[in-house]
């Protein structure tokens, strides 16, 4: 009986993981590749779902509502790049103003606190009537969405672009002696990052039937438990580990969780637990003295 209803949880672990694992390559990109801390992830997530939702509900084809969802995921990153490179803010203070602002502009944008999709076409409503099981459609939707993005940015981080933002987090003084732009750099990184987030918000809110404006709350901390529980099993010493344990990271985080609510864990306890994991993850090893590895964020 345990067992069974342990694997009834896979595929919902899987459906859910590999939808939330762009949110974690997302935040790969601003706190790995950039190392800049950017809490922008909460709103942009919204945003994303926000968009489609409302752009449904007005008529709108599903897939020009996920192209607009990634368009404002980019530039919400950007105005987060812009208050820390032009006008100077704490990267955290710049990303929290962002974050505080897209609150109000996802209210605006869906015109009420939530939107419901049940009753509406979405994209993924071909494939949820198909006369198979829900999860074999859906799942591998996602897997090819998570795993796509994941291969084109292992091939971006491999351009010549690509190297000079992974150059500009890890050591801006010397890639600007290079003459690298390194404020275009990262503002380009944070909107790619968010807009990651925006198109991981936008096919969650039609997955799950809503758009609700508290969607994107603790999304940050659960990307990072994801990224922190992926890095531990594949690794980091490379780009194309970093990404491929986002996620990983974001599957196994997933599972944890439903087993967390099946042994009787309350929701309401979710954010609480998943915050204790990453304070466990990023302080022991600083507790240890370990230098390899050492968390380094620009700007803080």
């Amino acid at each position: 009986m345990i067992l069974s209803s342990f694997l009834r949880t896979i595929p919902i672990s899987l459906e859910q993981g590999l939808a939330y694992g762009l949110v974690a390559l997302g935040i790969v990109i601003s706190f790995r590749i950039l190392a800049f801390p950017d809490l922008t992830v909460d709103g942009s997530f919204t945003l994303g779902a926000s968009v489609v939702a409302r752009l449904i509900m007005e008529g709108a084809p599903p897939i020009v509502g996920i192209l607009l969802a990634i368009v404002a995921g980019f530039l919400a990153g950007c105005c987060t790049g812009l208050l820390n490179t032009k006008l100077k803010i704490n990267s955290l203070l710049a990303g929290i103003l962002v974050m505080t602002i897209l609150y109000s502009v996802n209210l605006r944008i869906m015109g009420r606190s939530n939107i419901q999709l049940l009753t509406v076409n979405t994209f993924l409503t071909p494939l949820e009537n198909l006369h198979v099981n829900r999860f074999i459609p859906i799942i591998s939707f996602f897997f090819v969405v998570s795993v796509g993005f994941k291969f084109l940015s292992d091939l971006f981080f491999h351009t010549q672009v690509g190297f000079a933002m992974r150059a500009t987090g890890d050591n801006e003084q010397m890639i600007r002696t290079l003459g690298v732009d390194t404020d275009k750099m990262t503002v380009l990184g944070l909107g790619i990052s968010n807009a990651f987030v925006a198109l991981s918000g936008a096919l969650v809110a039609q997955d799950q039937g809503f758009s609700d404006v508290g969607m994107g709350i603790g999304m940050i901390v659960a990307g990072l438990a994801a990224i922190i529980i992926g890095e531990a099993l594949v690794g980091k010493q490379t780009v194309e580990r970093m990404t491929l344990a986002a996620i990983v990271g974001s599957i196994i985080y997933k599972f944890i969780i439903a087993v967390g609510l099946r042994l009787g864990l309350a929701p309401t306890d979710l954010k609480m637990a998943t915050g204790a994991m990453v304070i466990l993850a990023l302080g022991i090893p600083a507790l240890k003295k370990e230098k390899e590895g050492k968390l380094h964020l620009r700007g803080v």
